[in-house]
């Protein structure tokens, strides 16, 4: 029978761990406040060492591992912060490690891991495929297997995040937090539902990969087709076995948020709290800004799990949410190919406060009519009400858009 993961143990896991972590900051966004109408508050793990919460679970496995484990080195599988918790863990205790990661980690996540003294290999396009090879790997080498989520030390070590967020806000009301195999919100949960049973505790994953609901509805783990999703992190197509029980005993409620919802909460969190979250620590925040959490006066707890996002993933997610939102907008428009009408077009869109980021003009397009040519355009206007009065203005000239 597995071992049920007990306060206890998470209080045992804060003491071995303490020393080796930061304790993270629980700071308030008023923003949020504003436009939920409920005190919402950010758990930064994201400013956690190695940027994630994964390490607090690392250390308190590798605290809790054997002469004879440590003597075979450690092997793991991880989309990328788990890895980085490994390898610094590992490292400070002399102990070879190896970590098997998806090909479509980001870079960061991969460098970082290399520079914290593991040794990597890339394989498969999600989490689900690295697991694979790292057993393959593991029973060809004697390894000691450290999994990333589904182990009652790793649960333990992640549930010292709950541990802080009762100390730092007594009368929280609801804690929110992401869910990929489980690690993460089955120890919050335990240290959650153990100290203060009336906090609701919601787990929130990315509707291209939620595995633990399916899990839920159909009260069993299975395996799932899943959707490329930019919460890498989270990407994961069959829950753990622990963590589905745990969760299933102590986790309120289950919402999916899109990558949509997801980008848009990455803006947010960037432009209004200034803070770098990457798409599977952003979850918690998109579940509160999209409305997915019915709460209204409530004190909120959102864990910001980490911020190893890949910066040029980045510029792509933030282009999309921006595009959302109605702050770009790309038009194709043709005008007379004569002196002066580029310029008309030009003064019409200067006039109604909207900024040209590019402009490409040819007369080199099929079906164009002799004496035309054709302007593609990307403008930056405030929101969508701005974007809707630039393009009436453009119709009201007689500009045909497309």
């Amino acid at each position: 029978m597995t071992k049920k993961v007990t306060i206890n143990d998470i209080k045992k896991a804060y003491d071995t761990v303490k020393d080796s972590i930061k304790r993270t900051a629980l700071v308030e966004c008023p923003t949020l406040e504003e436009l939920t109408g409920n005190k919402v508050f950010f758990k930064l793990e994201n400013l956690q060492k190695t940027g994630s919460f994964k390490v607090r679970g690392a250390l308190n496995k590798i605290a809790n591992l054997s002469e004879e484990e440590k003597a075979n080195g450690v092997i793991a599988s991880s989309a990328g912060n788990h890895a980085q918790g490994v390898a610094l863990g590992a490292t400070a205790s002399g102990i070879k490690s190896t970590i098997v990661m998806p090909a479509t980690a980001p870079l960061a996540k991969v460098w970082a891991t290399k520079n914290y003294g593991a040794e990597v290999v890339l394989h498969g396009s999600v989490y689900d495929d690295a697991y694979a090879k790292a057993c393959e790997i593991q029973k060809e080498t004697g390894a000691t297997f450290l999994h990333p989520f589904d182990d009652e030390y790793v649960i333990a070590g992640q549930g010292t995040i709950g541990l802080e967020i009762l100390e730092d806000l007594e009368d929280v009301d609801v804690v929110v937090a992401p869910i990929g195999g489980g690690g993460i919100l089955a120890g919050i949960a335990t240290a959650i539902k153990a100290l203060k049973p009336s906090v609701k505790v919601i787990g929130v994953e990315a509707a291209n990969a939620a595995s633990m609901k399916a899990a839920i509805e159909k009260n069993e783990v299975h395996t799932i087709d899943s959707s490329p999703t930019i919460a890498d992190g989270i990407a994961v197509r069959r829950a753990g076995d622990l963590t589905f029980e745990i969760i299933r005993e102590n986790v309120d409620e289950i919402v999916t948020v899109t990558e949509s919802e997801i980008s848009q909460a990455l803006l947010f969190l960037m432009e209004k709290s200034k803070v770098v979250a990457e798409g599977a620590g952003a979850t918690a925040v998109a579940a509160v800004l999209s409305g997915k959490i019915k709460e209204k006066g409530k004190n909120i707890v959102s864990v910001i799990s980490g911020g190893n996002i890949d910066i040029n993933l980045m510029e792509r997610i933030l282009n999309q949410a921006l595009i959302k939102e109605g702050r770009r907008f790309r038009f194709k428009v043709r005008i007379h190919d004569k002196a002066g009408e580029l310029e008309r077009l030009l003064k019409l869109i200067a006039e109604n406060n909207a900024n040209i980021l590019t402009l490409y003009q040819s007369m080199y397009r099929e079906n164009l009519d002799i004496g035309m040519q054709e302007v593609d355009l990307v403008v930056e206007c405030f929101n969508i009400e701005h974007r809707e009065q630039v393009k009436n203005a453009l119709a009201d000239n007689n500009y045909d858009i497309f």
